[in-house]
């Protein structure tokens, strides 16, 4: 299957090395005490921060730093599968291991943050289906603190059902959005993009249909202002020259979406300041 056109033209109509629509939204959950909304094409994530807060099992508190939990999820092709499979498991781990590079956790002693992620669903009536997730999303992100077992092996599964490509991507990214609006420390935000290698071309930014080629993609988290590297994943094999182009071209995609972000979070400052008449 060819997946560029002979006039360089992606399936979706984009250039290879141009990125899907962005778009996000802060404060999206009013329980939690940050939120946002984070749309990469067709994946379309929701984070949610509660915290910082006292931590439930004083077996698990951390003295000189914060406890940084989260939920499991699945996304939508593996609804069907047992609760706490291999891949969200992984695809958690991940997630919280990027945030905590970029979390000042010792400015938070003995306490701890709970991030939570879940779909946007579309039609009104799974708005209260939503709600509920949201709040199974809190409840276990308290429990994972409450009992004397691993919190990354927790069996609770939140999914994300609007999911097109890039769920990783998307998930740090929303994370970032709602951090900062919790107004948690950070040394910088982090951002996250991928980019594969299909018909010879490396290409940004993968869709559902280049993401199930089976082709070979890398995913890449970054500190941009730091300039350093907080995730570094790929999936199949590349000839080094290749794979250096390949995480080039990631990595640039985090810049850019670090841009973005960053012009998210001023317009939100302005929209704060005319509130309170500043």
């Amino acid at each position: 299957m060819d997946y560029v056109s002979p006039e360089g033209l992606r399936l979706d109509g984009r250039r290879p090395m141009e990125m899907r629509q962005l778009r996000a939204e802060i404060g999206t959950v009013a329980k939690a005490n940050g939120s946002a909304v984070f749309e990469m094409g067709n994946t379309k994530v929701i984070a949610a921060v509660y915290g910082p807060r006292e931590v439930q099992n004083r077996s698990q508190q951390i003295n000189d730093q914060a406890l940084v939990i989260m939920a499991n999820f699945s996304t939508g092709d593996r609804m069907r599968k047992p609760k706490g499979d291999r891949r969200s498991t992984e695809i958690s781990l991940v997630i919280r291991q990027t945030m905590e590079a970029c979390i000042l956790t010792h400015l938070m002693p003995r306490s701890q943050i709970g991030l939570c992620f879940n779909s946007i669903f579309t039609k009104k009536k799974h708005y209260t289906i939503f709600k509920e997730l949201i709040d199974l999303c809190a409840l276990s992100c308290l429990l994972a603190s409450s009992f004397p077992i691993s919190v990354y092996s927790r069996k609770r599964n939140i999914s994300i059902l609007n999911v097109s490509a890039g769920t990783r991507s998307a998930c740090i990214n929303a994370a970032t959005l709602a951090l900062a609006d919790a107004g948690i420390p950070m040394r910088d935000i982090v951002t996250s993009c991928s980019a594969g290698y299909l018909n010879s071309t490396p290409l940004l930014d993968l869709n559902y249909i280049e993401d199930s080629a089976g082709g070979p993609d890398v995913t890449v988290g970054i500190l941009p202002k730091l300039d350093k590297v907080t995730l570094l994943q790929m999936d199949a094999k590349l000839p080094v020259d290749i794979f250096e182009n390949v995480m080039g071209l990631a990595i640039e995609g985090c810049k850019a979406i670090a841009n973005y972000i960053r012009e998210v979070l001023l317009e939100n400052t302005k929209q704060l300041e005319y509130r309170r008449g500043l």
